[in-house]
C-alpha cells in the first residue's frame, strides 16, 4: 500500500493535519495504536487562535456545540467559599479578532469533532495499528507495524505524542527541564454537592490543591491536583474518593464516577529537530509542556495546519520541495516560545489573557515572509492576517479554504482569490494572504509578488477553485 502521507496518531494534532490534507485532495491516512480515540478531558481549553482555524477547517460550530466558556474559580476553605475570579484576563472583541475567549471543550469531544470532519472528507483513521519502526531512502519511507504489516509514504508524520515512538525511532533527542517536582493528578469524574456554574478549588497544605471544573457538553467534572513530593498518585476509583475526602468538604462518597485518570510530572521539552528527511515531528512528539495556560493542544493544532498547506503544495501544486523545510524554521520557535509562556504560567509569572490566546503569533522572521514597503502600517508580513471587512465581505470568509488570498489588487492568478481593497486597518498596500491565514508578502503595489512566488518556490493551486 502506497500513501501519499501517512500520520501517526489520532489526537488533536493528527486529526488536524487529516483534514487539511483531505480538503486538499492528498491522499493521506491516520494511524492510531488505541482502539479507540482518547477518552480523557486533558486538553480543555480552546484558544481564540484555534477557533480560527477550526472555522476554516469547517468544524467551529461542532465545536461550540459541546463547549462553552471558562466558569469563574470559586476558592473554598472549610466547607465555605472565600473568593471568586475570573481564569483569563478579558479581552474585548473588535473587528479583527471576533474570537478573543477560549472555549473549554472536553479533549475527547474536540476529538470527536475531528474526527466527524476527517470522515466526512473522506478521510481515514486506521486504529489499532502500532508502528514499530521506519526507513527511508530518497523518495518515500517505509513504515513497519506491529502486526508485520508494512505501508511505504511519500511523507511520515509522526503525532504521536510525548512518548513518540517515531521520534525514538529517529534518534531525534529531545532537551528539557523538569518545571515542577510535584506529582500531579487529572481525572474526569461525576460529583454530587457542587454547581456547575464554577470552577472549584480547594487549596491544601505547602501549596497542594484540588480543582473540580465542570466540563461543558457532559455531565463529568474534571479533577486536578497537585499532591505532595514523593506521593504516587491512585488512580483508582478508590483513591480519587480518599483524594476528594481529603481536600474537600465533600466527602469521598459524592465521587458518583470515574471515566479516566492520568498522571503526570509537568515538563518542558523541545525536540532537537522537526523534520529528518521524509519524516516530521509535530505536537507533543516536538514539544511537551505544562498545561498551564491552555497552550499545548492549541500549539499543536498550529503545527498541523502549518505543515498541512506546505505538504499540500508540494504533493499537489508542484511547489518546490524545500518549502517543507520552513515547517521546522516557523515551529519551532513558536514551540519553544510557548515552552517558556507555558512555564511562566504555571510558576505563576504571567496572567492567562492576552499573552496565551495565540492572536499574536506570527513568522516575521521567516525565509518565506518579505515585507518590502518602506513604511509598514499596523499588519506587516509575518502576522496573522485580522478579520475585516471589504466590501461587504468578511476576510475570514474569504480566507476560509485551502487558497491563497490577496488584499489589494486585482489578479487573474489561479489559485489566488482576491479582494481590491484592504481594510484601513491594515494600513497602506497590498497584502498576500498564506493559507494557513499570516500575512507571506506585503507591497507598496502587486508588483514584485510574482516574483516572491517564484522566488520561494511558491505555486498556488492552479488544478482546483479557489473556493474548494
Amino acid at each position: 500500500m502506497l500513501v501519499d502521507v501517512l500520520i501517526v496518531g489520532a489526537g488533536p494534532t493528527g486529526l488536524t493535519l487529516g483534514i487539511d490534507l483531505a480538503r486538499r485532495g492528498v491522499d493521506a491516512l491516520v494511524v492510531e495504536r488505541d482502539g479507540r480515540l482518547f477518552p480523557g478531558s486533558r486538553g480543555k481549553g480552546i484558544q481564540p487562535r484555534t477557533q480560527e482555524v477550526f472555522d476554516d477547517l469547517g468544524l467551529l460550530e461542532a465545536i461550540r456545540a459541546v463547549g462553552g466558556p471558562y466558569p469563574n474559580r470559586t476558592v473554598w476553605r472549610g466547607g465555605e467559599r472565600v473568593g471568586e475570579q475570573p481564569v483569563f484576563d478579558r479581552i474585548e472583541a473588535d473587528e479583527g479578532a471576533p474570537y478573543t475567549e477560549p472555549l473549554m471543550v472536553a479533549q475527547w469531544r474536540t476529538q470527536e469533532a475531528l474526527y466527524a470532519r476527517l470522515t466526512e472528507l473522506g478521510g481515514k483513521v486506521a486504529f489499532g495499528r502500532e508502528p514499530t519502526g521506519l526507513d527511508q531512502d530518497a523518495d518515500g519511507v517505509r513504515a513497519r507495524f506491529a502486526d508485520g504489516t508494512t505501508l511505504r509514504a511519500r511523507y511520515v508524520v509522526a503525532a504521536d505524542g510525548g512518548r513518540s515512538a517515531i521520534r525514538r525511532a529517529l534518534g531525534v533527542g529531545m532537551a528539557g527541564e523538569t518545571v515542577d517536582p510535584a506529582p500531579f493528578l487529572v481525572a474526569d469524574v461525576r460529583v454530587r454537592g457542587l454547581d456547575r456554574n464554577h470552577w472549584h478549588m480547594f487549596p491544601g497544605p505547602d501549596d497542594t490543591y484540588l480543582g473540580l471544573c465542570p466540563l461543558p457538553g457532559t455531565d463529568d467534572f474534571q479533577l486536578q491536583a497537585r499532591l505532595p513530593q514523593g506521593t504516587e498518585p491512585d488512580l483508582s476509583a478508590d483513591g480519587i474518593r480518599k483524594l476528594v475526602a481529603a481536600y474537600t468538604h465533600l466527602g469521598g462518597d459524592a465521587v458518583t464516577r470515574l471515566r479516566w485518570a492520568s498522571d503526570f510530572r509537568p515538563r518542558a521539552a523541545l525536540a532537537d529537530r522537526f523534520r529528518v528527511g521524509r519524516v516530521f515531528l509535530a505536537g507533543d512528539a516536538a514539544h511537551v509542556h505544562s498545561p498551564a495556560g491552555g497552550q499545548g493542544l492549541n500549539t499543536s493544532v498550529q503545527d498541523a495546519y502549518n505543515l498541512g498547506w506546505k505538504l499540500g503544495a508540494v504533493l499537489r501544486d508542484g511547489a518546490a520541495e524545500a518549502l517543507l523545510d520552513t515547517y521546522e524554521e516557523e515551529r519551532r520557535p513558536n514551540a519553544a516560545a510557548m515552552l517558556d509562556l507555558s512555564t511562566g504560567v504555571h510558576r505563576g509569572e504571567v496572567r492567562r489573557g492576552k499573552a496565551t490566546v495565540q492572536l499574536d503569533l506570527g513568522y516575521r522572521e521567516s525565509s518565506l515572509t518579505r515585507e518590502t514597503r518602506a513604511h509598514p502600517g499596523p499588519v506587516r508580513a509575518g502576522d496573522r492576517a485580522p478579520d475585516g471587512t471589504v466590501n461587504g465581505v468578511r476576510l475570514l470568509d474569504a480566507f476560509r479554504g485551502p487558497h491563497w488570498t490577496l488584499l489589494g489588487a486585482q489578479t487573474t492568478a489561479g489559485g489566488l482569490r482576491s479582494l481590491p481593497a484592504a481594510p484601513e486597518s491594515y494600513g497602506p498596500g497590498v497584502f498576500l494572504i498564506r493559507p494557513d491565514g499570516y500575512v507571506g508578502w506585503a507591497g507598496e503595489t502587486a508588483r514584485g509578488l510574482r516574483a516572491y512566488l517564484s522566488g520561494t518556490g511558491l505555486r498556488p493551486a492552479t488544478n482546483r477553485p479557489a473556493t474548494a
